[in-house]
């Protein structure tokens, strides 16, 4: 019975071309006119955020989640294709982006509402799964506070730019580009700005750090 209906579906379409000719210029024009929507609408998201501008008092008011959505949108506008990905389980990436020439750029963010510092544990985790887990060309992390001491050493080990409260004003109030303000060269040169040391961490852990204290939301 069903058999039946089907092929009488069948031969009605086929029988009757123009049935056939009406619902695929529909499909077309459907089509079509939501990829001119989608455009236009990633055009004007573009234009609006071209003149961002957010002051660290805006900043410092913001979740964790509203924290990593405005790191997204300071990276648009400056040219890079991002999106936000954090969640449970990100496997220490908050925002994805790709720049203009392809180099990819991985943002863990931390967010404080306390000033705490960004301890070293953080840089272990971002350097063991930006480049294997994400291929990143370039891993950042960012945060509204600051970094320990031993943080900013093991930064300059894996080569990981760090963008503490200070960097923040100039990116997100002064408007300075993200590739200007951490010095990037175009193209990014894949993975020689960072170092992968999972084996070592593997062996050796990170101790606890007693100098600074982490309190993130």
């Amino acid at each position: 019975m069903a058999l039946d209906v089907i092929r009488a579906v069948i031969g009605l379409i086929f029988s009757h071309w123009y049935i056939t000719a009406a619902m695929a210029g529909c499909a077309v024009i459907g089509a079509g006119t939501w990829w001119q929507w989608t455009l236009r609408a990633e055009r004007q998201r573009t234009e609006r955020l071209s003149a961002l501008r957010l002051s660290l008092a805006d900043l410092d008011a913001m979740g964790s989640t509203a924290f990593e959505y405005a790191t997204r949108d300071l990276m648009i506008r400056d040219g890079i294709q991002a999106r936000r990905v954090g969640q449970r389980g990100d496997q220490a990436a908050d925002v994805i982006g790709r720049d203009r020439v392809g180099g990819v750029i991985v943002v863990q963010c931390k967010h404080t509402t306390t000033g705490n510092k960004v301890g070293a544990p953080v840089l272990y985790q971002v350097n063991g799964t930006a480049q294997p887990t994400h291929g990143a060309d370039i891993a950042v992390i960012v945060t509204n506070g600051d970094f320990t001491r031993d943080a900013r050493r093991r930064a300059q080990d894996f080569r990981i730019h760090l963008i503490g409260r200070k960097e923040l004003a100039r990116w997100a109030e002064d408007g300075i580009t993200l590739h200007q303000l951490l010095r990037l060269s175009l193209p990014l040169r894949r993975w020689r700005r960072l170092r992968h040391t999972a084996p070592r961490l593997t062996r050796h852990p990170p101790q606890r750090e007693v100098s600074g204290v982490e309190h993130f939301e």
